[in-house]
Formats: structure tokens, sequence, C-alpha cells
């Protein structure tokens, strides 16, 4: 059976490069033998997390759409976009609403025995890598173990054909690396 995944970026523009990186993610492990979905947060949108509204309303309704695409799946491609050198609250708050318990579903227990892998795209000429150790922190804390490699594409807004890969050779490389080592891995655990 083949590995299935889940790729997101932490972004709700329109034209996110992000996004864009995602996708090519999403190909890149689609020729490395996976099946994978990609996620617009955009149709998933939820509220700040609030514990009081959490309490009187329970989760988002949205959440639960997107906590069954996670539950189904065995690994993520997770493109973080940087905010003033940190994570984007588009990605903290989906993920907070997605650890939450909702009735006797451990919204924790989603994440654990995940596997994933960390990338980030940006105009500038970091490609967004000041976020990725606080990306890995927070992801890492709720049980997805990310693998080491990541990827930060810097010059995004120049670094895609028209196909949506990536046209550096370089870049792409360590992309297709990427998700050929989450693809390899999940297979190997699954057969163990």
């Amino acid at each position: 059976m083949a590995v299935k995944l889940l790729a997101l970026a932490g972004s709700a523009r329109e034209g996110s490069l992000n996004k864009r990186l995602a996708r090519a993610a999403a190909l890149s492990a689609e020729a490395a033998g996976a099946n994978v979905t990609f996620v617009d947060l955009n149709d998933y949108a939820m509220p700040l997390y609030h514990g009081d509204l959490e309490a009187k309303e329970g989760v988002p309704e949205a959440s639960r759409g997107l906590r069954k695409l996670l539950r189904e799946t065995d690994g993520l491609l997770i493109a973080s976009p940087e905010y003033n050198g940190f994570v984007t609250p588009l990605l903290v708050n989906t993920f907070d609403w997605l650890s939450r318990k909702d009735g006797e579903e451990s919204g924790l227990d989603l994440f654990k025995g995940k596997y994933g892998v960390l990338m980030s795209a940006s105009p500038g000429p970091l490609g967004g890598i000041r976020s990725l150790a606080a990306a890995r922190q927070f992801i890492t804390t709720l049980g997805v173990t990310l693998l080491p490699d990541q990827l930060a594409v810097s010059k995004a807004h120049e670094a895609f054909d028209e196909e949506g890969r990536l046209k550096e050779e370089g870049q792409r490389s360590r992309l297709d690396g990427m998700t050929q080592r989450l693809v390899t891995t999940l297979s190997a655990l699954e057969h163990s």
C-alpha cells in the first residue's frame, strides 16, 4: 500500500510562495510513490484559539475535517513561512486546534507516529531559514518525528517553473532527496 502524505503551508495568501513549495514537495513525493493530499488552510478557517471559546463551543467544525485527513495520513510535508523570524500564527493556530481533545479523541494522538519534512520559501536571501528551528521545536513537541533534512528556498519569487517545480537543480535535488527519504522511511516502518 502506498504511503499517504498530507502537504500544507502555513500561509493563507492566494499567491503564497510556501503553497507553491508545498505543492512542489507533493509532486516530488508522488514521483517517489506516495499518495499526497494537498491542503489549503483557507479551506479550514478556524478562529484564534481561546480556551473559553473551546469550553463554550468545542473545537471548530473546520478542525474536524482536517483532523480526519490527519488521522488517515502517514506523514506530513510542511512548508512553514517566516513572519518576523518566526512561525506563522496560522500554522500555530491550526495545530493548536488540532491538538485539542474532541469528545473522546485526543488531538495529540493524531500526531503521534507521524513523520514529516519541513521547508520554507521566501523572496529574501535566507529563504525563511530563521523560522525553521522554531517550527521544528513546536511540531516535534506535538509528537511528529521530523527528518533532519530541511530546505530553505531563497529568492522564491523566481524559484518555480511553469509546472510548479523548483528550477534550480540543487534545490530540486535536495527536495527530491527529502521526500524520497520520507517515503522510504514510512514504507520501511509499515513493513517492520
